[in-house]
């Protein structure tokens, strides 16, 4: 049984949605950490819905923060339990995803999904399996998960943003080079990729301007 997942959102600024972007928010953190970033995208992207689900998990590193799955080398879980953890957010998602659909009442090539760290790891993994592709996937300071198995299990190939600071001392910058390796590798021919200079695990505005422009072009704007 999936678990429902509280969802924080911001109405479009014109009053209509012709597109929706889902921030997934990294471990420990929450949905309102990501949805700040609907105010500066919003001016460019009038027609945008913006969600942002907390995690379905509380997160036991950060006692007001959620987290997809448990993560051993920080909290302590074992490696069955992570993995036992990420099948039920795996689940969760999907059935998130296929709620707002029609909730929405939209088209899965008007949905982009933007994950950060954790939440990347959860866009990489759930959208490519999903039949109907989605209009693209932005991944920030994340990496992709059991890439050896992604060429056997791919059923969509949405379009991919990786962004990474070089600084990143939580998720190494060289999970950005491995998972675009990983993703050519398995067919993908619709891959972007953009270094922020100087920044650590976090957002920097560079990046976001070239998410910015990534999402307005594969959602038509």
């Amino acid at each position: 049984m999936t678990r429902v997942l509280t969802t924080g959102r911001k109405e479009p600024k014109s009053g209509t949605t012709r597109s929706v972007v889902i921030f997934l928010h990294g471990y420990g953190a929450n949905g309102a950490d990501l949805l700040g970033l609907a105010d500066p995208l919003s001016d460019h992207m009038p027609d945008t819905l913006f969600l942002a689900p907390d995690a379905p998990e509380s997160c036991a590193g950060a006692p007001f923060g959620y987290q997809w799955f448990p993560i051993p080398w920080i909290d302590g879980s074992s490696e069955e339990e992570s993995m036992r953890g990420m099948q039920a957010a795996v689940d969760d998602l999907n059935a998130f995803l296929d709620a707002v659909m029609v909730d929405e009442d939209v088209l899965p090539e008007q949905v982009v999904l933007f994950g950060f760290s954790q939440g990347t790891m959860m866009s990489l993994h759930v959208a490519p399996r999903r039949e109907d592709e989605v209009a693209g996937i932005v991944a920030f300071s994340g990496r992709l998960l059991a890439p050896e198995l992604l060429a056997d299990e791919v059923v969509s190939k949405p379009p991919v943003l990786l962004v990474h600071g070089d600084a990143d001392d939580v998720v190494p910058v060289q999970s950005l080079p491995e998972a675009a390796e990983a993703l050519q590798g398995a067919g993908w021919t619709d891959v972007y990729a953009h270094i922020m200079k100087g920044t650590g695990h976090g957002i920097a505005p560079d990046g976001l301007s070239v998410a910015l422009a990534f999402m307005r072009d594969k959602l038509g704007f």
